[in-house]
């Protein structure tokens, strides 16, 4: 059989390239409504460079995500919302590219800011699930949902909905890069398939003295 932490290494890889490719969209999409010009050869190439990081990352996110659930152990929360953000992210990245022919979208929307940050915040620290009782990996969520928290700020600057999108983008990709460092470095540990089960006792001490 083979190393399951070996696949799940390749999963945070490809979740790491994954929202890597997201920047690069959110950043051509700033450009491509800095220049937009309907009749403009470049604009064109702008728009297909974007829709090909889309769905590149898109593709790339769906099989870390398969391979995260097929390898760590238990963790239903993380993987099912994992799985639901992917797709969420892919239907906001389509709605933003075509924001200009879908009259229903508001690429300006404050509520629509703070929904897709919250929720976004929600599922990075579902990742918190991966190894809960680590200071270090605490403080690298607790960061990164800050970051995404403070993709709301675009919309108070008058900014379109790419930059929460962007800054979700950075934030999981420093989460993604964090969790393989860490698991390199042995701070944290990740249970997979295939392990000796091992039994963790959990002892609170909140009342002691």
């Amino acid at each position: 059989m083979e190393d399951m932490h070996k696949k799940l290494n390749y999963g945070l890889n490809l979740g790491l390239i994954g929202n890597a490719l997201f920047i690069v969209f959110s950043a051509v999409c700033f450009i491509y409504y800095l220049v937009f010009n309907p009749e403009s050869v470049f604009s064109k190439v702008l728009e297909i460079t974007a829709y090909v990081c889309e769905f590149s990352g898109f593709g790339v996110l769906i099989l870390s995500d398969i391979l995260i659930i097929k390898t760590a152990r238990m963790r239903d929360w993380l993987k099912i919302g994992f799985s639901i953000y992917i797709v969420v992210e892919a239907v906001m990245m389509t709605l933003e590219l075509n924001s200009y022919r879908i009259d229903f979208y508001k690429p300006y929307s404050l509520l629509l800011a703070i929904l897709h940050s919250v929720f976004s915040a929600v599922i990075c620290f579902a990742f918190l699930t991966l190894d809960p009782d680590k200071k270090a990996y605490e403080i690298i969520v607790i960061i990164c949902i800050g970051i995404i928290l403070g993709g709301m700020l675009g919309n108070v600057m008058g900014i379109r909905i790419y930059f929460s999108i962007f800054t979700n983008s950075i934030a999981f990709t420093i989460l993604f890069g964090s969790i393989k460092f860490m698991l390199k470095r042995e701070t944290i540990e990740i249970d997979c398939y295939g392990d000796k089960a091992t039994v963790t006792t959990y002892r609170s001490t909140f009342f002691e003295e």
